[in-house]
């Protein structure tokens, strides 16, 4: 693949492909933004043959980079999940590569050829990417281990640098604590994480247990600030809950707090007038 070789450490820039070894490269899209940091990260798997792990947006000109990049060699595009800065430029992708498109299954402008989910593995040369399913941020969402390399492409599961917005109904902040210790436990252990949004992680255990202690702490917040006024709703908690959160991240930690509270309601730990209804009142428990 052309162009000079950046440091995997650095800040991801769009346009610029970034070799984190002899069979991966980053390509960041140019979207960067609130919820996308520098921009979503594609990567490109292999050697003779390539995989691309999370086209991204539906942005002609980071498409034709990929293609570009892949020089005739893109068989197979995967997916983490099917939020719109990661999965709707598979299309544009495969149009362009005849290449065969899988994830877990459809959603918002993104169709697969394949439906995959966990243990399935795609062929990488003398690798293999393995599906992990990890859901939490999204229902759909996968994670692909490079196994021989012990690299995660964690989409938005794990991110450098930010957490993640867990947004009910289908975020739910259970079973994505559940699936973060999940990558703890793996054996072998991880040895680097290569995340939708940001720079390579080089200490994956530490960063996970960061994020894991994170919302643990939040959530101990939530509960502390629930049982000082007995009866709440979202908006009256999240000033005191974030109240370390700039203004213009209030509207996503809004649907975080809603789903620790879902979380502590489905624990008996609180009591929701109507769990679905985030304008709804919740009572400490």
């Amino acid at each position: 693949m052309s162009g000079p070789p950046l440091d995997p450490a650095a800040a991801p820039r769009p346009g610029g492909p970034v070799a984190l070894s002899s069979r991966v490269v980053r390509v960041t899209a140019p979207n960067p933004g609130l919820m996308t940091g520098p921009g979503t990260n594609s990567y490109l798997v292999g050697t003779d043959e390539l995989v691309v792990v999370d086209p991204g947006p539906d942005d002609a000109g980071h498409l034709d980079r990929l293609a570009e990049l892949g020089a005739g060699r893109i068989r197979r595009v995967v997916v983490t999940h099917t939020h719109r800065d990661h999965a709707p430029g598979a299309a544009g992708l495969a149009a362009r590569t005849g290449a065969e498109v899988a994830g877990f299954g459809p959603g918002e402008a993104f169709t697969p050829d394949r439906v995959v989910g966990e243990g399935s593995v795609v062929p990488v040369e003398g690798a293999t990417l393995l599906a992990l399913h990890t859901p939490g941020h999204a229902s759909d969402h996968l994670c692909w281990l490079l196994q021989e390399e012990g690299l995660l492409f964690s989409g938005d599961h794990v991110m450098e640098g930010s957490t993640v917005v867990i947004a009910p109904p289908d975020g739910d902040m259970a079973r994505y604590l559940d699936s973060l210790r999940r990558l703890l436990g793996l054996e072998p252990p991880l040895r680097a994480i290569a995340p939708g949004h940001g720079s390579l992680i080089v200490d994956p255990a530490a960063a996970v247990r960061a994020v894991v202690d994170h919302r643990l702490a939040r959530e101990a917040s939530v509960g502390t600030a629930l049982r000082a006024v007995g009866r709440a709703t979202v908006d009256e908690l999240l000033p005191t809950v974030y109240a370390d959160v700039a203004d213009e991240l209030l509207p996503v930690a809004r649907m975080s707090l809603w789903a620790h509270l879902r979380k502590l309601a489905d624990e008996g730990r609180a009591r929701g007038e109507d769990p679905s209804d985030i304008a709804a009142p919740w009572d400490a428990a």
